[in-house]
């Protein structure tokens, strides 16, 4: 049973006014108890060319008979699917997937149609066109996912608008959620506090302890199955400025994302603090991986932003089809002003089977192979100031037989 009601309203975009409308879905299943709830605004900006051969941009509201027809539950599966169909032939599907902590939005596919004259007058090509944007965007389950703001994607021409977003892909008994998980561009400290935060004072104070932070779990997704893990508390430590901060990630106020292809991961934390803290995985040498990168743009309490990118750094080296894991504290030094303390880290960028991750290989297997040098070098020099000895005794004696002639 599909449940809807639209209500006229206005935007003004940087491309011009277009009308729009707040759509609204209470998508039932065949229990009739609503599943899936989603109330938002959009509409798209789009790149055609004419038989002039001139670039032109309209805008692309929904508008007319409005259809949810192909929207659909995961009742007995983890998939859901929001989907959207307006005008002749213009469509937008959103897929959702359900995963054990969280559920994810995986991608948005938009169609829309070049024969329609009076969005796209004098069209060289004609007919259909579909563009996907992978996505990869989690949600705690059981909250609803809010963001009044404006919130934008651009892919092959594109432009997606989206705002007054309201949407829970996985509605538990019947009941939408009064839990938000809200996007970045509307959260303010003031009101969710995503971190500790501290700022350490100078050496003529006495500096408050810093807490370790809390481990949190993590993951990206590719289609129905998972493409990267990563277990790990994070302690940034910043000076810029001339002011030292310390700044530990609070997992359970923090989003993620990311993308994963054959050779490069990436996982992106972001919260009210931080925009955005990306992680980047290369592979080498066709049989190991390493965090190769690290992008980070970081408000501070003093107002200020610190922005840093690192993509020639060389940690957490494993084979690939395992994983990296290393219990104790351990620094990623990404500059001489921005480092990462982890806690409990565990990553596995690559291969990742069935969700789990695979044998690690451990940072103490780092230490044994940085300790065999030393013991060699010791051992080394411990014969060499023997022979020294036994040449300076011999030496010693030589000259002592001498004396007695």
């Amino acid at each position: 049973m599909l449940c809807f009601r639209l209500a006229p309203v206005l935007l003004c975009l940087v491309l011009g006014a277009a009308q729009s409308y707040a759509l609204e879905l209470n998508l039932k299943n065949k229990e009739d108890v609503t599943c899936l709830y989603a109330k938002w605004q959009m509409n798209f900006t789009v790149q055609y060319e004419t038989t002039n051969k001139t670039n032109e941009t309209v805008s692309i509201p929904v508008l007319g008979n409005v259809t949810y027809n192909e929207s659909f539950c995961g009742d007995d599966h983890n998939a859901s699917r929001l989907a959207v169909k307006f005008r002749s032939g213009f469509s937008w599907f959103v897929n959702f997937t359900k995963r054990v902590t969280h559920y994810s939005i995986e991608s948005i596919v938009f169609t829309y149609n070049t024969n329609d004259s009076s969005i796209f007058p004098d069209a060289k090509d004609k007919g259909l066109v579909t563009v996907h944007k992978p996505v990869m965007f989690s949600i705690p389950l059981n909250d609803i996912f809010r963001c009044n703001s404006l919130f934008t994607y651009e892919t092959n021409g594109v432009v997606h608008n989206y705002w007054d977003i309201h949407v829970q892909a996985f509605v538990e008994n019947g009941t939408v959620s009064t839990k938000e998980f809200v996007c970045e561009e509307d959260r303010s400290s003031t009101t969710v506090p995503p971190v500790i935060h501290t700022t350490v004072p100078s050496p003529t104070t006495t500096s408050p302890p810093v807490e370790k932070p809390e481990v949190g779990n993590y993951s990206v997704g590719e289609g129905n199955s998972t493409c990267l893990l990563a277990t790990m508390g994070l302690q940034l430590n910043i000076t810029h400025d001339k002011v030292a901060s310390v700044i530990n990630i609070n997992p359970n106020t923090t989003g993620f994302t990311g993308s994963c292809q054959p050779k490069r991961a990436q996982l992106r934390l972001n919260n009210s603090v931080v925009k955005y803290l990306d992680f980047v995985f290369a592979v080498k040498n066709e049989n190991r991986f390493y965090l190769k990168e690290v992008n980070a743009n970081i408000s501070l309490t003093n107002g200020s932003v610190f922005s840093f990118s690192n993509e020639n750094l060389s940690y957490w080296d494993a084979p690939l089809g395992s994983s990296y894991m290393c219990n104790k504290e351990q620094t990623v030094s990404v500059s001489g002003k921005f480092q990462i303390n982890t806690f409990g880290l565990r990553v596995q960028p690559f291969k990742v089977k069935e969700g789990v991750f695979s044998t690690a290989q451990d940072c103490t297997a780092d230490d044994d192979n940085f300790l065999v040098p030393i013991a060699v070098g010791a051992a080394l020099a411990g014969v060499l100031i023997l022979v020294l000895l036994a040449y300076f005794i011999g030496l010693k004696r030589h000259h002592a037989g001498y004396e007695q002639f």
